[in-house]
Parts: C-alpha cells; structure tokens; sequence
C-alpha cells in the first residue's frame, strides 16, 4: 500500500496552551529547524487586529498623489509612507511590487534615542489610524517580548535576558499591500531576502503567497490558521546565537492566476534591539563545531548597513 507523503510544514505552537519550559523547548526546535514558528493563542486583541485591517485598506485605496504626501526624503522609508516598488531584496535585480506604511516607537521630546527614531506621520485623511495603531505596536510588543522570553530559556539565559535589550528597542511596524497582478505577471511579489532584525512578528499570512526555504533547499509554504502569528528568526538574532539559531530565506510568490486580481494585505513588526546593543554571539552559541563566525557590531551600525543594501538609505 503506497504511503501518502505530506508536505513539509511548521508546527504550530500555542503559547497560551504550553508551559513556559514546554513552549520554549517547541519555539527552539522550531526555530533551529526552520527559522520560523507558528504561534496561536498569543494574546493580541482580534477587535483591535480588525480595525487594523479596515484602516489599513482604507489609506492604500487613498489616491496616490495623496500617499505620496506621507514620503520622508532622506528618511530610509523608517516613517510614513515607501510607494510601490521601491523596495529591492538583498542581491535581487527586481524591486518589490509592494507599498507600505511604517509606525515606530514613539519617543517624547527630547530623548537621548530621538536621533535614531524620529516621531511618527499619521495619515490625516483616516479617522482612527494613530489611536488603533499606536495600540497594536503596543500590542506587537508585548507578544515579541514573550516570544523572546522563550527564546531566552531556550538558550539557557534567565527568561527577561532580552527585556532591557528590547525596552526602547527601533521596532517598526510594517503595514504591506500588494495590490492585484496581471495573469502574465512575473512570480515574485517580494523576492527572497533575511529580515535585519531580531524577529519578525507577521499577522495576515492566512492570504496564501509567503514561502519559506528549508534546510533541503525546498521552498514550502508558510500558511497559518486565521490570527495566528508566523514568526521569524531575523539576523541580528542569528548573530546573536552565531548562526544557531537560523535566519532563514523567504519569499512571497503570486498566487495562482484566478487569484491575481486579489490584493494582499499583511502586517509585519520587525522587533529591533536598542540601537546601542551590541551584537555579539552568546559563548554557549560558540563550540569548536562552530566557530564564531561574524565580528560584534551595534544594532544601530548593522541596521543602517542593511538599510543600504535593500535600497531604502543611500
């Protein structure tokens, strides 16, 4: 009798449904396996999540001439608005065809940090946007701070070792849109890349088009159920565990041509280190099977080198 073999997937982790101990032995193999988890039960409101949704859709349907009053010159696409197919992954030859908006931690005035996290624009035109997104980085926050708690116990280090590290962290907010392809458009809608930060927290993948590369060279999907969170191992965590813990490739791909004239919407927050950190691999991630391989670097000189290479700081 032939053996149905399924394809490759990552487990999905509830982080309300495990010990503390059980969910940070779970998110290290899943990590150290694939780069990516899968989390439910992670805390954040869906009422809050929804109206995130709804406001995010009603700014990319504004007219374009009116987003573009939302571009920061010489601002990296760190605040505001980035248009459509500015955006290029690391050693791609085709920009991205995405827009987005970004929110970053707000700072009051006159703090020693304000240098490297400006205040944040918000959209006039939609009621609403500054209250429901303020909350959801808030919100993002409080779950990226857990998900590291159980990196943490997985690496053996007490369970706020990331707290102070990530207190007033340079985390954005990401609000993506693809919008609708034609049948004959190319497969890529963002080409393969590593994220820069620490991990990536991304809500709205349930839209199928985000693949992941695995260890044996596949690309599989990455599709979660309805809410929950598709998390990922960026790079400054990889050199963080020298390469233990690994950042891995990953891509989103058109959907199938009946679906093209669908647009995708996601959210992902890039939870960052603060910008004085120095990155530096854990002596526990450095064993003669696996020599140290990259020199420390601050989280404020890697971010603006990456910045660089994806085209979005001169």
């Amino acid at each position: 009798m032939s053996q149905t073999i399924l394809p490759e997937q990552v487990p999905v982790l509830s982080l309300a449904g495990l010990s503390a101990d059980d969910f940070a032995d779970a998110l290290g193999r899943s990590f150290r396996e694939y780069g990516f988890a899968v989390v439910s039960d992670h805390g954040m409101d869906p009422d809050l999540i929804a109206r995130g949704w709804a406001l995010a859709k009603a700014f990319f349907a504004l007219p374009d001439e009116a987003k573009r009053a939302y571009l920061v010159p010489g601002g990296a696409g760190q605040r505001g608005y980035t248009a459509f197919g500015t955006e290029i992954a690391k050693g791609a030859s085709e920009n991205d065809l995405k827009e987005f908006w970004h929110v970053g931690r707000e700072l009051p005035a006159g703090h020693p940090l304000a240098a490297d996290m400006p205040p944040n624009l918000w959209p006039s035109e939609i009621e609403g946007f500054q209250e429901v997104f303020s909350s959801l980085f808030a919100a993002f926050d409080v779950a990226g701070a857990k998900i590291l708690s159980g990196v943490a116990r997985h690496l053996g280090l007490p369970a706020d070792w990331f707290d102070a590290k990530i207190d007033e962290g340079n985390s954005i907010l990401r609000l993506l849109h693809y919008p609708p392809v034609s049948a004959d458009a190319p497969g890529i809608r963002a080409g393969a890349h590593e994220d820069i930060n620490l991990i990536t927290l991304l809500l709205g993948a349930e839209e199928g088009g985000l693949q992941l590369l695995t260890k044996s060279g596949n690309w599989i999907a990455a599709t979660p159920p309805p809410g929950a969170l598709v998390i990922n191992v960026g790079d400054m965590l990889q050199r963080l565990t020298n390469h233990v813990l690994p950042s891995t490739s990953h891509r989103v791909v058109n959907p199938p041509v009946e679906r093209r004239h669908i647009p995708r919407y996601s959210m992902p927050f890039f939870l960052h280190l603060e910008p004085d950190v120095l990155i530096e691999a854990l002596p526990q991630c450095v064993t003669a099977d696996n020599p140290l391989r990259e020199p420390p670097i601050t989280a404020h000189d890697y971010l603006h080198q990456r910045l660089r290479e994806i085209g979005l700081k001169m």
